[in-house]
């Protein structure tokens, strides 16, 4: 009896090991845009810039979504960058996966194409 309460609680401690699976993959994006917004160098510019390509190109979380903001994230760095139109695309798409962010994203359009 003892041998298989022991066997039960073996099992049980083993099961609450598994890992989860997180709903989007961030490729470290937060770190990058950090470094970004407190050197603002060119170089810290491209690393950002490429961390976020990453997350849009190749998401492994459970959505296989883009992580909200993001879109609208690198959609005004590529602005800064001079890359104008691919910068406002993405910060369309980002209204358009999430709704919700219409009315902020669409005052910084604005503010955009003056």
């Amino acid at each position: 009896m003892k041998k298989l309460l022991f066997l039960g609680v073996c099992m049980m401690a083993l099961a609450s090991c598994q890992t989860q699976q997180t709903l989007y993959s961030w490729y470290d994006s937060e770190d990058a845009t950090y470094t970004y917004t407190k050197r603002g160098t060119e170089e810290t510019l491209v690393k950002a810039m490429v961390q976020y390509e990453k997350v849009l190109k190749s998401q492994k979380g459970l959505r296989k979504a883009v992580p909200p903001g993001v879109n609208a994230e690198y959609g005004y760095l590529l602005c800064k960058a001079g890359k104008k139109e691919e910068g406002l695309a993405l910060l369309r798409a980002e209204m358009k996966a999430y709704p919700e962010s219409e009315a902020f994203i669409s005052r910084i359009i604005k503010q955009l194409e003056k």
